[in-house]
Parts: C-alpha cells; structure tokens; sequence
C-alpha cells in the first residue's frame, strides 16, 4: 500500500486546500495518508473547522479519521495549540517539538510539502 504524507508549511487556505483534497482522493483509493499541519499552517486550524471554510466538509472527514496532526512548537509559536487540543488533533513533538521527516521517510512514507 502506498502511504504519502504531506507537511503544510503555508498559512494560506487557497494553497492548503490541495492537501485536503489531494489526501482525501489518495485516501478513497485505498492508500495510507496523512497531513500534518507545521509551521504557518498551524494558523489555518480555527479556519479550517469555520462556517465559512468552503473545505470544511473535507477537513471534518479528514479529522474524524485521525489523519491530521498538528506540530507542537509551531501551533505553540502561532498561539494556536489550544485550538488544535480544542479540536482533538494529534499533537506531535518527536523531533525537538516539531514532527520528525526522518520518522515517516523511515517507515516508508513518501512526503510532500505545501
């Protein structure tokens, strides 16, 4: 089975829309995915659960299938860590608080940033 990870960097909704509809497709064909929201994107988690997010609907799903994560330092740094303990994502700090690249690309993941 493939698995593909993708790291958001941008805090751009437009741009990282691609990684919620991009892993949605992998995700319905079968394969193993999973975003995980660092640096800028950690601002994007309030938008992403709003209303007004035309991409909400992708993001719930994506959510209710534990397949978004969320960088601990950058949510910490973006003032955004208790919106992402609020909306239950997983918190990941495995490498100096940050997702560890080394740990998916161990395991056979492939990885693409946004």
């Amino acid at each position: 089975m493939k698995k593909v990870v993708f790291f958001g960097f941008t805090g751009e909704l437009m741009c990282f829309a691609h990684a919620l509809f991009n892993a949605r497709q992998m995700q319905d064909e079968g394969w193993e995915v999973k975003i995980v929201l660092e640096g800028q994107s950690t601002s994007l988690i309030s938008k992403l659960s709003s209303d007004k997010n035309p991409f909400k609907n992708i993001y719930l799903d994506l959510k209710e299938k534990s397949l978004i994560s969320v960088c601990r330092a950058c949510a910490n740094k973006m003032g955004t860590l208790s919106a992402a303990e609020a909306e239950k994502l997983e918190i990941d700090a495995t490498l100096m608080g940050h997702p560890s690249m080394f740990s998916y690309l161990d395991s056979g993941w492939e990885i693409i940033t946004i």
